[in-house]
């Protein structure tokens, strides 16, 4: 049995296996396009316009398969990602940086905020374990936060280059409507249910997330969308297990 770079009682591993992971993917995206310089890069050599549900998938199947993957094929795919964003000239450090610490900031708020149980601790291992996908993706691990006080102390340093560009502001329209197939569209739940979740995941962005992309907030918002999204994650756990949970994970569960 080959095993991966996290082991089953890791934070990492328990919490990417939880289904609040929906929601926190879709925030993550939210979050990442408000750095103006990472977004333009995005919008100049990306093709979610043409291909959205396959590159939302590969975004899914890339965190799945560090997590949960033999390491030989985390490495494999990290070296493909690196050499993309080199051709693309999109391996800038500091932007990398922030794309990871935008995901690492999305997955573990979203996760605590739908009922996923950590103590103070957990918080900062889970922080600190998260450095190895920064490190697979080409950023120091000198440079990268490792603790939850860290990582809010990168948000308040970072938070004056932060703006919701025009591109920000597109790409935030097709995660909340993104094309479907018409049958799709028509014959099933997939676009209301999409447009529930999105909703949820918009909701969920830091007040000041949320101030940059000009969208209201009213008096109780955080309680409400907190409400929301316990509620959601039961209702996932309800759906079978290969339903909500990664192919990779299935894999290593089946491998133990």
């Amino acid at each position: 049995m080959s095993e991966s770079y996290f082991k089953k009682d890791s934070v990492v591993y328990r919490l990417h296996a939880d289904p609040a992971m929906l929601v926190g993917g879709l925030r993550a995206l939210l979050q990442q396009a408000l750095h103006p310089e990472a977004m333009a890069g995005v919008a100049a050599h990306s093709n979610f316009r043409e291909d959205a549900w396959g590159r939302l998938q590969r975004t899914g199947d890339y965190v799945a398969t560090l997590t949960y993957s033999p390491i030989a094929e985390a490495d494999k795919l990290a070296q493909r990602v690196r050499n993309v964003h080199e051709k693309l000239k999109l391996d800038d450090p500091k932007l990398l940086l922030w794309v990871h610490m935008a995901m690492v900031d999305a997955f573990l708020d979203v996760a605590i905020r739908s009922g996923f149980n950590l103590t103070n601790q957990e918080k900062d291992d889970y922080v600190f374990e998260m450095v190895k996908f920064a490190e697979l993706v080409g950023i120091s691990k000198i440079d990268t936060p490792n603790s939850y006080s860290q990582l809010q102390q990168y948000f308040l340093d970072i938070k004056p280059e932060l703006m919701a560009s025009e591109d920000a502001k597109r790409a935030a329209l097709f995660i909340a409507i993104p094309p479907m197939p018409t049958f799709i569209r028509l014959a099933t739940p997939a676009a209301p249910t999409w447009g529930a979740i999105a909703t949820l995941a918009a909701a969920s962005l830091p007040k000041w997330a949320r101030k940059l992309y000009n969208w209201p907030s009213f008096p109780g918002q955080e309680l409400v969308t907190d409400v929301a999204l316990k509620t959601l994650r039961k209702s996932l756990f309800v759906l079978p297990e290969f339903f909500r949970k990664p192919v990779q994970l299935v894999a290593a569960e089946r491998n133990v």
